[in-house]
């Protein structure tokens, strides 16, 4: 009973919370079925799985792929956290959500990595693309390397932060390659996963937030990211670790905030569950798993 007590005030908090910005959400213009996938982080095998495999749009979550390529490069000693990242024209010039540098104005790699990873800055993306391989196609091209490096078979990308291109098919991914992508961030750069548990950091005299409505949420939750374009519609990468057991659990083309956190966090709650109770035998945690997903409401059409 404490447990069931425990578990129904986490969802009322998130309740409350996700609906205080459901008001403010912008609209999705996305079609077809949600896609979600619940990964075991353990050994990274798939629990649970929905259209895990279309192909649609990142957005932002195209940020996570450079990070990864940052981490790569201060883990090889190429650049430091100290290391200054100076804004470009082109940087400057894109669309928000953006931190808003002019031209020559610079921020360190550690700055960098926190407004990518908590603000999205699509400016701040650009900067590092173009630090690192010197122009963002060149790092595009890099990007889309990494990816088939590890394993990510559906997933290509044309600039650093995931904004659509208006002459190009633009970049593009899957549920389950967002998951592969998570479940490698996880295992090559344990050390600076940390950097997506960042709740909020001051910048001048504006508090900025996290766009990760799960962490401080959902039990457990610790990483990664959003996105959203109108053509993507609502995207989350979440991991969360509960003793011994992590899930990453990945939703793409939701038509709302609120209605893509719920769906990420019934992923969590119910996949959490379904271990605890079937211990390590799959075919009982499947099983499990299908059944807490009814109980708690599902997780298809609108959350």
């Amino acid at each position: 009973m404490r447990r069931f007590q425990g578990l129904r005030s986490r969802v009322a908090v998130l309740t409350m919370l996700v609906a205080s910005v459901a008001a403010a959400s912008p609209a999705a213009a996305v079609t077809g079925p949600v896609s979600t996938v619940l990964i075991n982080a353990a050994n990274g095998s798939v629990l649970y799985a929905e259209a895990a495999d279309r192909v649609r749009a990142p957005a932002s979550l195209a940020k996570l792929m450079t990070l990864f390529l940052l981490f790569d490069a201060i883990d090889s000693g190429r650049i430091r956290l100290t290391d200054r990242v100076v804004m470009t024209r082109h940087g400057a010039a894109q669309a928000p959500s953006k931190l808003g540098l002019a031209p020559g104005q610079a921020i360190t790699v550690d700055q960098a990595i926190r407004v990518i990873a908590v603000k999205s800055a699509n400016d701040v993306a650009v900067a590092v693309a173009e630090k690192i391989a010197g122009d963002e196609p060149a790092f595009a091209r890099m990007m889309t390397q990494r990816a088939r490096s590890l394993g990510l078979s559906h997933t290509s990308f044309v600039n650093a932060s995931g904004l659509p291109e208006r002459h190009s098919p633009g970049n593009l991914t899957t549920a389950h390659d967002i998951a592969v992508l998570s479940f490698a961030m996880l295992r090559a750069h344990p050390r600076e996963y940390g950097y997506f548990s960042t709740r909020s950091f001051q910048w001048g005299n504006q508090r900025v937030a996290n766009h990760n409505h799960l962490l401080g949420a959902v039990d457990g939750v610790d990483g990664l990211k959003t996105g959203y374009t109108v053509e993507a519609g609502f995207n989350l990468a979440a991991s969360a670790k509960r003793g011994g057991t992590r899930l990453i659990a990945v939703v793409l083309g939701e038509n709302s905030i609120r209605s893509r956190d719920r769906r990420v966090a019934r992923l969590l709650e119910a996949g959490f569950s379904s271990i605890s109770r079937g211990g390590g035998d799959p075919a009982a945690v499947a099983t499990l798993l299908r059944g807490e997903l009814q109980r708690r409401g599902g997780v298809s059409g609108g959350g």
